[in-house]
C-alpha cells in the first residue's frame, strides 16, 4: 500500500515553460513605451519649439504603432521587428533631443531582451546536466 496522503497521488510538475510569458512581457514592454512616447507630446509643445502636424503626427503615429505590435508578440520574429521599429524612436533625435533618448533607453532595452531570450534558448538547449550552480 503507497502512501499518497489526504490529498491523492502525487504528480510531478511539469517544467516551467518560460516563452509563455515571453510574448506579455514584450507586449507590456511595447505598451510602457508607448506611454512614454505619449507623455513626451507636452514636453516637446512646451520645450521642444512647439508641437507642429509634423512632430504631433510622428509622436502619435508612433504611438499607435507601438501599441499595434503588442498584438503581434507571440510571433516568433516579433523580437525582431521590436528592435528594428527602434530606429523610429532614435529618429527623434530630429525632433527634440528627449525624443531620440527615448529611443536609446528602450533600444537598449530591446538588446536586454533579445539577449535574455537567446540565453534562456542557450540554457534549454544546453540541458540541466551543464547548468551552473547558483
Amino acid at each position: 500500500m503507497t502512501d499518497q496522503g489526504a490529498e491523492g497521488p502525487q504528480h510531478p510538475q511539469p517544467a516551467a515553460d518560460p516563452w509563455k510569458s515571453f510574448g506579455s512581457v514584450m507586449a507590456a514592454t511595447l505598451i510602457l513605451e508607448a506611454i512614454v512616447v505619449l507623455l513626451a507630446l507636452p514636453v516637446v509643445g512646451a520645450v521642444g519649439g512647439g508641437l507642429t502636424p509634423l512632430s504631433l503626427g510622428y509622436l502619435i503615429g508612433l504611438a499607435v504603432l507601438l501599441i499595434l505590435l503588442a498584438g503581434l508578440q507571440r510571433k516568433p520574429w516579433a523580437i525582431w521587428v521590436n528592435l528594428a521599429v527602434q530606429v523610429v524612436p532614435l529618429a527623434g533625435f530630429a525632433l527634440y533631443p528627449g525624443v531620440g533618448f527615448i529611443g536609446v533607453l528602450f533600444t537598449a532595452l530591446w538588446a536586454l531582451i533579445a539577449y535574455f531570450r537567446a540565453e534562456v534558448r542557450r540554457r534549454q538547449q544546453d540541458g540541466p546536466a551543464t547548468r551552473r550552480p547558483g
